[in-house]
């Protein structure tokens, strides 16, 4: 096994170091593009792939990026559909950051002439 897959395959979202405080008072947003999601069809282990839009206004924490990073390459070998990957991720992010207001957009690319997004906002929750 190669050092990244080693990192990946132990990563733990769960860890307090992943979440940082956030130094600033004001209001302001975060936007995160993560164009290399990767999971596999739990029917068909064909693997999906998706961009990942984050966007959210943290309120006493922001999330390190590399340990971003390394979530979403953790689903690379899962075998998970759209919706359950999509509403996995917000809602790990949403507990453990407690923003002000967080939304994710999971655009998967089209496969079988099937194109699907995800949208996932708190604020219509």
């Amino acid at each position: 096994m190669k050092y990244g897959e080693k990192e990946i395959r132990e990563f733990d979202i769960e860890a307090e170091e992943n979440f940082w405080p956030n130094e600033h008072d004001k209001e302001y947003t975060v936007d995160i593009e993560l164009p290399e999601f990767m999971c596999r069809c739990p029917r068909s282990g064909y693997p999906d792939f998706a961009t990942i839009h984050l966007s959210y206004v943290p309120e006493k924490k922001v999330i390190e990026l590399k340990a971003l990073k390394l979530y979403i390459n953790s689903f690379m070998d899962r075998y998970i559909s759209h919706e359950n990957a999509a509403n996995e991720i917000f809602d790990t992010l949403y507990r453990k950051l407690r923003p002000r207001r967080m939304k994710l957009v999971a655009d998967f690319n089209p496969r079988g002439n099937v194109h699907t997004v995800i949208t996932i906002d708190s604020e219509v929750m």
